[in-house]
């Protein structure tokens, strides 16, 4: 296991259709966080579309090559790059975070849980199965924006061996509290850090807040983004996770003969 890594939440304001555009500031962004000696970098949720719906389907034709170029980045870079983009496969289309781990593709995640009230839903197919992934910066757990209000898909993720949990999302105004809430409490109760990206800026009819956040398995906020874009940036101290672990055995205190099947 490494002594801990560099982590940077990176959000920027989506540009909606316009895969080259948010291409080039992903790129600027990732480059920048690098200098900051990030290793891993998490981009927000569909940050190379936005959710342009009516065109989703001719926009996830650009994801293999953007893909690739992620993955030459993440190469020339000595880099973990994840990130969510449209995914087409055997007709269908899902919100899909990619990987890529210093050239190469190491797992896709297709997102759980779909966002009704903005009948995502409706224009996109649901996951069958969650991802915990050995990285070079660490074992990976990957969930995606409303994937956060399901602590049941968390605690699956720490039980599978996850040390950070990757969080793309666009989160909007003005559900904030909630964001902060839910953020810390997931990286509490399961003694996991959470690298959460937020998007920021107006895209359509929605504005989002930014305020991305690292945050430590003590609960501890780590790195925070203001309302602009930016490289939220912190140091992940494995080592420290492990501490208090011991210090908070709650792994080995609970009762799962007790709780049986949550359904």
């Amino acid at each position: 296991m490494n002594a801990g890594i560099c982590a940077s939440a990176i959000q920027f304001p989506i540009v909606a259709g316009d895969v080259d555009a948010n291409l080039k500031q992903a790129r600027i962004a990732i480059q920048r966080a690098h200098t900051h000696g990030a290793h891993l970098a998490v981009l927000p949720e569909m940050w190379s579309s936005g959710y342009d719906y009516k065109r989703l389907p001719t926009l996830a034709d650009a994801t293999p090559r953007i893909a690739a170029e992620l993955s030459e980045l993440s190469a020339n870079l000595n880099m973990v790059i994840v990130g969510s983009m449209p995914e087409k496969d055997r007709g269908s289309l899902y919100n899909t975070a990619f990987i890529h781990d210093r050239g190469q593709e190491v797992g896709r995640y297709r997102k759980l849980h779909l966002f009704s009230p903005m009948k995502e839903d409706r224009f996109l197919a649901s996951g069958d199965s969650t991802l915990v992934i050995a990285t070079s910066a660490g074992r990976l757990g990957v969930a995606i924006c409303y994937d956060l209000r399901f602590p049941e898909m968390f605690r699956k993720l720490a039980l599978d061996g996850a040390e950070v949990v990757c969080l793309p999302a666009q989160w909007p105004s003005p559900r904030q509290l909630h964001w902060r809430t839910l953020i810390r409490a997931r990286a509490i109760e399961n003694q996991f850090f959470l690298v959460a990206t937020n998007s920021c800026g107006q895209l359509g009819s929605l504005s989002f807040f930014g305020m991305s956040l690292i945050v430590s398995p003590r609960g501890e906020f780590l790195a925070e983004g203001g309302e602009e874009a930016t490289e939220a940036t912190a140091l992940l101290d494995f080592a420290d996770m492990n501490a208090y672990r011991k210090e908070i055995p709650a792994w080995h205190d609970r009762r799962p003969e007790i709780y049986g099947t949550l359904l």
